[in-house]
């Protein structure tokens, strides 16, 4: 996505583009209902249920459980199937979009990352760069992982806490350390 229009940086013109002020936005907007969302009650469930259902668009899956702080940019990108549970602290950067396939739990401030800039310092301040994140049913994301843009997590995996994912984990596997790799089978 390119952040400012084509034919007025030509002219020497940092003007954002459309499609960059549009996401910029959306994301003050929800900064806002996140913001609102992260100092209610805890025991207010119609009110976290209200402001979630402006975050994300929708009213919330059924017995979809989510304990704030609960962070997101965009929030119109965040699918989640039933029986999602996504505990404190989590981030959900879902702008390329997210998906949280059934079961799926969530580890306290776990991240997800869909958007990015290039590494070339020439195009970095020109452009975004991602791509979505798919998580099948029944995965397990421990505490603090973070989950890059593009992975996809194969149905009973698990990602123990603290791993950085930044590529596909197999169906039904454990994966752990630094890089995620793949630790055991089954």
């Amino acid at each position: 996505m390119l952040i400012h229009d084509p034919e007025l940086q030509a002219r020497g013109e940092r003007v954002l583009g459309v499609e960059f002020r549009a996401m910029s936005e959306r994301v003050l907007r929800v900064t806002e209902l996140t913001s609102r969302l992260n100092v209610l009650p805890f025991d207010d469930e119609a009110g976290k249920a209200a402001l979630l259902e402006q975050i994300l668009g929708a009213p919330l899956p059924a017995r979809v459980t989510i304990y704030p702080p609960f962070y997101t940019d965009h929030g119109l990108r965040l699918d989640l199937a039933e029986r999602v549970f996504i505990n404190q602290g989590c981030t959900f950067l879902d702008y390329a979009g997210i998906r949280l396939g059934e079961g799926v739990m969530v580890g306290p401030k776990a991240t997800f990352i869909t958007m990015g800039h290039p590494v070339d310092p020439d195009e970095r301040r020109q452009f975004l760069t991602g791509a979505p994140i798919d998580v099948a049913e029944n995965v397990w994301i421990g505490a603090g992982a973070t989950i890059l843009p593009g992975v996809s997590i194969g149905r009973d995996a698990v990602v123990a806490a603290g791993t950085i994912v930044a590529d596909d984990v197999p169906a039904a596997s454990l994966v752990a350390g630094p890089k995620g790799t793949v630790r055991r089978r089954w």
